[in-house]
């Protein structure tokens, strides 16, 4: 009897143990079926320089990578210069880019983001999130993103996608990128840092979508969180 008790109770111990899943153990049980998914991480929008690299990160912004890449193959064959751009003119720069949202808006972005380039770095996109984050409409977010996927130096570019995921699958409780982008750092090798960036935006267009799911049904959510039977409410950034 002492000894079914004992047993049973392990058990209950064990049991509360694996419900009770620290967020440490939650990324790597994350990373192990990320990487098991996706050995691989290409990167999505296609350019043919870093110059071009961060034009489609900054014409990302409320746009698809899609949408994007349908736009730029127009484009980059022709104009993959940050004098290119200035040449061009900001009306010029909106007629090739006027199916994308607020194309206004990036076209001027675009346009003296290029005519600074070229004053003050010689045409070159920096290696710094410093330089870059002076730039006309380059935020944390896509320097990171450059930093990353065009210098090769690991950065963990968060957007709200990312955000999103972090939050479902109790690695932050940040109500905004920046606090969620320090709490995935923190969690997570800094070596794994690039290509987890895309490894999560991937599985969350495939698998645990902003309108499905909702930390309910896809295999890393069942997995962090077993026994979870209501939806997860977002904090919004």
């Amino acid at each position: 009897m002492a000894y079914e008790q004992r047993t049973w109770t392990l058990f209950n111990a064990r049991l509360i143990g694996f419900l009770r899943m620290g967020e440490r153990e939650r990324a790597k049980k994350i990373l192990k079926i990320l990487n098991k998914i996706y050995p691989t991480t290409p990167i999505p929008l296609k350019h043919r320089n870093r110059f071009t690299l961060l034009t489609s990160v900054l014409l990302s912004a409320q746009c698809t990578d899609l949408n994007v890449n349908n736009v730029t193959k127009n484009i980059y064959p022709t104009y993959y210069r940050p004098e290119h751009f200035v040449q061009l003119g900001r009306k010029k720069i909106e007629k090739l880019i006027n199916s994308i949202g607020i194309f206004r808006v990036k076209a001027k972005s675009i346009y003296f983001m290029s005519k600074q380039l070229l004053e003050k770095h010689g045409g070159k996109v920096p290696k710094s999130f410093e330089e870059l984050e002076k730039l006309p409409g380059v935020g944390h977010k896509t320097a990171s993103v450059v930093m990353s996927q065009g210098f090769g130096i690991p950065a963990f570019a968060v957007d709200t996608h990312i955000h999103r995921l972090a939050q479902r699958w109790g690695l932050t409780n940040g109500k905004n990128v920046i606090q969620t982008e320090k709490d995935l750092k923190r969690l997570f090798p800094k070596k794994a840092w690039s290509k987890l960036h895309l490894q999560i935006i991937y599985y969350g267009r495939e698998f645990c979508k902003a309108r499905d799911c909702y930390g309910l049904t896809c295999k890393i959510c069942m997995t962090c969180y077993p026994n979870r039977t209501n939806p997860i409410k977002i904090k919004k950034v």
